[in-house]
């Protein structure tokens, strides 16, 4: 199965998104690079981590980038294939740090224009739900509604993932 340069796995909390995304990839054949955003700030998160890890197997290189997943794409071989999960939590640690949103973006961009392999990356859709009652999650919903509108307009495939079940929505899949 071939992967053109950019994926783009979009769905809801616990929608399957991640699975169907780690299939794309491991179908693609080539070494795999599993680039992670997640931080463990209590111990429900690190079980989650470690069970993820676990159900992934030995097979994958993790390189953990909860603030800098374009420094982790350079590390990525032409050989190689890489899937970032998720955009969400990327963006999320940015913003509890205060970083610069847009200069983030960019060098994602960038990164994800530079790297050699194809790269799959794995974000929430979160504009299904009601308008949160508070400022930053208003501006949380408005910048991953934008992120998730810039990579899918770069992207060669765009899925959305609903109850575990794929929906193609720009190009088609391997």
């Amino acid at each position: 199965m071939t992967l053109k340069n950019l994926s783009l796995v979009l769905g809801g909390a616990s929608s399957g998104k991640s699975g169907f995304a780690e299939t794309l990839v491991t179908g693609s054949g080539r070494a795999r690079v599993y680039i992670a955003t997640a931080q463990a700030h209590d111990a429900e998160m690190q079980a989650r981590i470690t069970a993820h890890r676990q159900a992934r197997g030995p097979d994958w290189r993790t390189v953990e980038a909860p603030l800098e997943p374009g420094a982790a794409l350079a590390t990525v071989a032409e050989d190689e294939i890489a899937l970032l999960d998720c955009a969400t939590l990327w963006l999320s640690n940015l913003m509890l740090a205060g970083a610069d949103l847009a200069e983030a973006e960019r060098e994602l961009m960038q990164a994800l224009d530079d790297c050699p392999a194809p790269v799959v990356v794995v974000s929430n859709e979160v504009g299904g739900g009601v308008v949160p009652d508070n400022a930053l999650a208003r501006r949380f919903r408005a910048a991953q509604g934008g992120l998730n509108q810039r990579l899918a307009a770069r992207a060669d495939l765009a899925v959305l993932v609903v109850a575990g079940l794929p929906l193609v929505l720009k190009g088609a899949l391997p």
